[in-house]
């Protein structure tokens, strides 16, 4: 694999460190900025709801530019973002540079991902889709832990101050060691709005958006779940969510060689899975050993889907490749949001924690059939990423 991969592989671990580092840090920016919690937690939604709704709008605005170029402009908006993070005075100027970070994240995967994917022959551009995206993974294993860990020890402005530090040191490998771009442009824009007429692709999305959605049902409450259900201390639950972290580390990984193989199958073999490992984890729950064996399962499988998403929707896509792909990391946060939303549905009907791993189960059906009618059945049969 080209070492331009583990340029872009950093750049997804910055991002990533910066989207979700926030969520262990809300106490102590909400005593800082004298807001609630609640309104510290508007912090997370402001991002998500920024990269769904600027991610394709960002693709469109630099669609004339070089790739190479754009990613390295984004990128310079992201630590312009990240530093003024650190030295924001007050709550509102602190949500405007999470809202200009956010712009960039939908765009630099989406783009990213398709640079990813041209630096390598075509037998393995899931790979190395799935050698990128293992930054954002690495992000949740070791960036959010350790940022937390800062942001405690020495005020949660320290963090952002490190990502930032993160951030100059990326856009320098990406000056330094990115391929220039072959042709003038990106592509045409209105020929990158044509494509989405295509209604396979939008079922394509749709599959995004539910497997996000059947990950996040679960993943938005495992904390509490651990806590109330299978008795761990808060220090077993950091050191579940790192198990986790490994997990969708191997996932990734595994994924992108699948995904390669078959990528329809792929995806519906995931969703299956997701939908085994969520209902067992209804039982196995309560119990510690068992619990964390499921919980790494459940997983490596999630995020095995990864690459594959990604590599289908540009398939469905191809004469936008990174309109179509960067609004496919929108259609991930919108699925997020959807599966946060249908885990706090369980929890407000008056359910205990335990009930929601079954909501998780039956979002990853619902992704399961969406598969079905998108992949598997016509001439979705062929590798979208490889059929004329």
């Amino acid at each position: 694999m080209p070492l331009a991969l583990l340029v872009l592989a950093l750049s997804s671990f910055a991002i990533g460190t910066t989207e979700f580092v926030i969520m262990g840090l809300l106490p102590e920016v909400a005593a800082d900025l004298s807001v609630t919690i609640p309104q510290a937690g508007w912090l997370v939604t402001g991002y998500a709801l920024a990269v769904a709704l600027g991610a394709p709008i960002m693709a469109v605005a630099t669609a004339k530019l070089k790739r190479r170029s754009t990613l390295i402009m984004l990128m310079a908006f992201f630590i312009a973002g990240n530093l003024l993070c650190a030295i924001a005075p007050n709550y509102w100027v602190l949500m405007i540079a999470r809202i200009v970070t956010a712009l960039c994240h939908g765009a630099f995967f989406g783009i990213g991902s398709v640079v990813a994917a041209n630096l390598v022959s075509e037998d393995r551009k899931a790979r190395a889709v799935a050698l990128m995206f293992t930054g954002l993974t690495l992000a949740n294993v070791l960036g959010v832990p350790l940022g937390t860990a800062i942001g405690q020890a020495f005020g949660w402005r320290s963090t952002f101050w490190v990502v930032t530090a993160i951030g100059v040191v990326t856009i320098a490998g990406l000056i330094a060691i990115l391929p220039r771009d072959k042709q003038e442009t990106q592509s045409n824009i209105l020929r990158e709005i044509a494509a989405l007429k295509n209604v396979r692709l939008w079922m394509a999305l749709s599959v995004t958006i539910f497997f996000a959605a059947s990950m996040f049902t679960l993943f938005t409450y495992i904390a509490p779940l651990l806590r109330d259900v299978t008795g761990i201390s808060p220090e077993g639950v950091t050191w579940t969510l790192f198990l986790i972290g490994i997990g969708l580390t191997v996932g990734n990984l595994i994924g992108g060689k699948l995904a390669d193989w078959r990528l329809g199958a792929t995806l519906a073999s995931v969703f299956a899975v997701i939908a085994l490992t969520s209902a067992v984890f209804f039982y196995t729950s309560r119990f510690v050993i068992p619990a964390e064996i499921t919980l790494f399962l459940w997983a490596a499988a999630t995020f095995a889907a990864v690459p594959a998403l990604q590599v289908g929707v540009v398939g469905f896509g191809k004469d936008a490749p990174n309109l179509v792909s960067t609004i496919n990391i929108g259609a991930f946060n919108t699925g997020n949001a959807l599966g946060a939303w249908v885990g706090g549905m369980v929890i407000n009907a008056g359910l205990d924690f335990v009930h929601v791993p079954l909501a998780a189960a039956a979002m990853a059906l619902i992704g399961l059939g969406a598969t079905a009618l998108t992949y598997l059945s016509g001439r979705a049969q062929t590798n979208p990423a490889t059929a004329e």
